[in-house]
């Protein structure tokens, strides 16, 4: 597999090879700006919460991905391809901007336990249905999401979204490049200390977007509020993403 280009990159890519090559599909960037208060409260102290215009950040992200494989390896059946639903945040440690996983559902049980050990990511196994409703012309597609892992807060998601206009690369020093645009993850592992994770993709190929969707318990588990406000939206059909393993930064 031929990477794509880095000269977008805020930073170079890492120089050993990456582990993990994965397909994602049809994501819902879901966005409210948020009190930076109640996030910091979530995010470790050795982790600064990255702000724009002063608002921290709160993304549901429905997709579902395909083609997942280790390198060097064809996909697994039965592991390859299932959906996924992120709650996250934004953040920043010393120059590299990053993002902050308050959840992770996904229908694959075992999927969920490799993350859970290997990323050390707050990932629930959920029962989850995504399917292309209406017409091709009309464009919607339907995602639920039920949480059925007792190591979380119960939390649903249901959302029916489309895009809405053309492809737009997010221009540098956009609000939309900065949420979306992001090339690393935080995590803590199992003996305090702070892990981050490179990734890399080409720039998001981003549409506007229209959705219902009902994403309150999502964010009420991780013990947050959405604002009382239509969140931005963006749309992306399709990107390939390589994945690297994890590496400490620091104790937290």
């Amino acid at each position: 597999m031929s990477l794509p280009s880095a000269d977008h990159r805020p930073w170079p890519l890492p120089r050993e090879p990456w582990v993990m090559a994965q397909r994602w599909h049809d994501l819902l960037f879901a966005h409210w700006p948020v009190s930076v208060e109640p996030i910091r409260r979530l995010v470790p102290a050795a982790i600064d919460v990255d702000t724009w215009e002063g608002d921290a950040w709160l993304g549901v992200v429905p997709f579902h991905m395909s083609a997942i494989r280790r390198r060097g390896l064809p996909p697994i059946p039965g592991l390859a391809r299932f959906p996924e639903l992120n709650v996250r945040t934004y953040v920043r440690v010393g120059d590299r901007p990053g993002v902050w996983f308050f959840s992770l559902d996904a229908r694959n049980r075992i999927a969920v336990e490799v993350a859970r050990r290997w990323y050390h990511l707050p990932y629930f196994h959920a029962r989850m249905r995504v399917e292309h409703a209406g017409s091709v012309e009309d464009g919607w597609i339907a995602y639920e999401s039920r949480r059925v892992d007792r190591r979380g807060a119960p939390a649903e998601l249901r959302a029916r979204y489309r895009p809405s206009g053309d492809v737009v690369r997010a221009a540098p020093g956009s609000l939309a490049a900065w949420l979306t645009e992001r090339y690393c993850l935080y995590a803590v592992d199992r003996k305090g200390a702070l892990c981050r994770g490179e990734i890399h993709h080409a720039r998001w190929p981003l549409q506007p977007a229209e959705a219902e969707i009902d994403a309150g318990s999502m964010a009420f588990a991780a013990g947050l509020t959405l604002p009382a406000r239509p969140p931005l939206l963006h749309f992306a059909r399709q990107l390939d993403v390589v994945v690297w393993p994890l590496r400490r930064v620091s104790a937290c």
